[in-house]
């Protein structure tokens, strides 16, 4: 039997930060054996942002939850829940969104962390629909933070020109159904991947010591070219699975907006869709691939930029380690 819907959820308010600091293509020429134009032409990344050593992912976490609350025009004290996708928290315990609720000073908020790697956003925004559909919240925080250059191999070129870091939040609250929100998603996991993409130490299977430090192991292990081929199939297809089974096509979607992580991978599942480049979402060139927070802060992006507007009908999609991947369907809500 299916859940019960007492509610209709939809986001209300975006967010995002990012840190000062660019690292652009020309200065990792410098660092590791590449040049910028093999970099864009095999990812689309022409820039990223790096924290200052010593920046939580709770930081810009907190700066970007504040800008999503007050686009929402609601206060802390409204919200009642809180989720953090990260790969990267503050520390193990306690939770990064412990944090993010005392900087912020939601006082009135529970939450928690959690791990779907590069689909982390997308994970926490089904929780974060659940909650408001089954009435246990009003108004919940998703917040994707990221600090990737702390677990970036600075000597490995195949990864270290992927990654940025920063944060996107977005507010997810009770709406009036007439608006409708939050249509559909689905959600996947495989552990087919784990060998492709994952991190080998700093677990409790391996713990921390100067072994794994000096080997590198508490950094990016990536295999990308099985990776791609798993990422091309996920994304493309759980995106057009999400719009197919609800009686859509990509001539019905406005806008489009993927996980930032390659643009080929986002090109695949655009042609999937058969969808123009004017309704996909890109950032990846200025920010690179920042895992949870790449999808919230897109939206914030084409918020700023004039590219969306309440109705129009978006899907989301990501693909991570794991693997884990998913799409979301949805009509825009915030104002």
């Amino acid at each position: 039997m299916a859940a019960r819907t007492l509610y209709t959820a939809g986001i209300t308010g975006v967010g995002m930060s990012f840190p000062e600091r660019v690292l652009t293509n020309a200065e990792l020429e410098k660092m590791v054996e590449t040049d910028d134009a093999w970099i864009v032409e095999r990812t689309g990344i022409r820039e990223r942002r790096l924290v200052k050593p010593g920046t939580g992912a709770s930081v810009h976490g907190a700066l970007a939850a504040r800008q999503a609350i007050e686009h929402a025009g609601i206060t802390a004290l409204d919200v009642d829940h809180i989720i953090v996708p990260t790969v990267t928290p503050d520390m193990v315990f306690p939770a990064t969104a412990c944090l993010i609720a005392h900087e912020l000073g939601a006082t009135n908020a529970w939450g928690y962390d959690l791990e779907g790697a590069c689909s982390g956003f997308i994970f926490a925004l089904q929780n974060a629909r659940a909650q408001v559909e089954a009435g246990h919240a009003r108004r919940v925080l998703v917040i994707g933070s990221e600090v990737m250059s702390t677990i970036t191999n600075w000597e490995d070129r195949n990864s270290c020109i992927l990654f940025g870091d920063g944060a996107g939040a977005v507010l997810v609250e009770r709406i009036d159904p007439e608006r409708v929100g939050i249509i559909d998603a689905i959600n996947r996991v495989d552990g087919v991947g784990i060998p492709y993409l994952h991190q080998k130490a700093g677990g409790s299977t391996m713990r921390a010591s100067h072994a794994t430090v000096d080997g590198n192991l508490h950094t990016v292990y990536q295999e990308g070219r099985e990776v791609y081929k798993y990422a091309v199939k996920g994304m493309a297809g759980v995106t057009a699975e999400v719009v197919e089974r609800n009686g859509l096509t990509g001539a019905d979607i406005d806008l489009f907006v993927p996980h930032q992580a390659n643009i080929r991978i986002i090109q695949a599942a655009q042609q999937r869709l058969g969808m123009p480049d004017s309704k996909v979402m890109i950032t990846i060139d200025r920010f690179g691939n920042t895992t949870s927070a790449s999808i919230p802060s897109a939206l914030r992006v084409a918020v700023d930029e004039g590219r969306l507007k309440e109705g129009d009908t978006i899907v989301l999609c990501a693909f991570g380690a794991g693997f884990t991947w998913g799409a979301c369907l949805m009509r825009w809500t915030a104002r």
